[in-house]
């Protein structure tokens, strides 16, 4: 899952990169020249190369993104979710994950990071069904989220979930989520995280 954060904040760090690596050309360049010894032979400009944006992970029948370092392990497919588990710094960690089944954005086809639904389950930490969310995207200042305090259950006995948001951007998004196969993914996560 720290890759996904990598990758959802990756983004702005790169925006971060790229400015911190033009600001000291421009300034230089606006700075007045002093009168040289002996005139320098241009050189073109040295541009870094061009990063490429993370794969978005493949559908939760083949594999999650990765855990820190450490690969997901596949432990099964429930309708339009995975159940997963992998041992970052030795710790279990298991969880179900979905993609979105609906995306939209207004004005639409905006680009954006992939979206992705978690609940994880971290026993060495003591957490059970943590929902978590990877948006795609930096949302608004100053935004409200809330969530329902009964969630899972509700989930559990849901069809889909609908998630709203606006970027920083000014995007407004709507995704989906099939809740189909959520129950299963759960109890298998349940089983292999006690």
């Amino acid at each position: 899952m720290t890759s996904d954060l990598r990758s959802t904040f990756g983004l702005a760090l790169l925006f971060a990169a790229a400015i911190a690596f033009a600001w000291p050309a421009a300034a230089q360049q606006a700075a007045p020249e002093a009168p040289a010894a002996a005139p320098k032979p241009k050189r073109p400009p040295v541009r870094p190369p061009r990063p490429e944006r993370p794969a978005a992970p493949a559908p939760a029948t083949t594999e999650a993104p990765a855990a820190g370092e450490v690969q997901p392990t596949l432990l099964a497919t429930f309708g339009d979710w995975g159940a997963y588990t992998a041992s970052p710094d030795g710790k279990k960690v298991c969880f179900a994950l979905a993609k979105p089944t609906k995306s939209e954005t207004t004005p639409p086809n905006r680009s954006r990071d992939p979206a992705f639904l978690f609940v994880s389950s971290r026993p060495a930490e003591k957490v059970k069904d943590e929902v978590s969310i990877i948006i795609g995207y930096g949302f608004k200042p100053n935004t409200d989220a809330t969530l329902e305090g009964k969630l899972i259950e509700a989930m559990r006995k849901g069809g889909d979930l609908t998630i709203k948001g606006t970027s920083s951007r000014g995007t407004g998004t709507i995704d989906v989520f099939s809740l189909k196969g959520l129950a299963q993914a759960l109890d298998k996560v349940g089983e292999e995280c006690r």
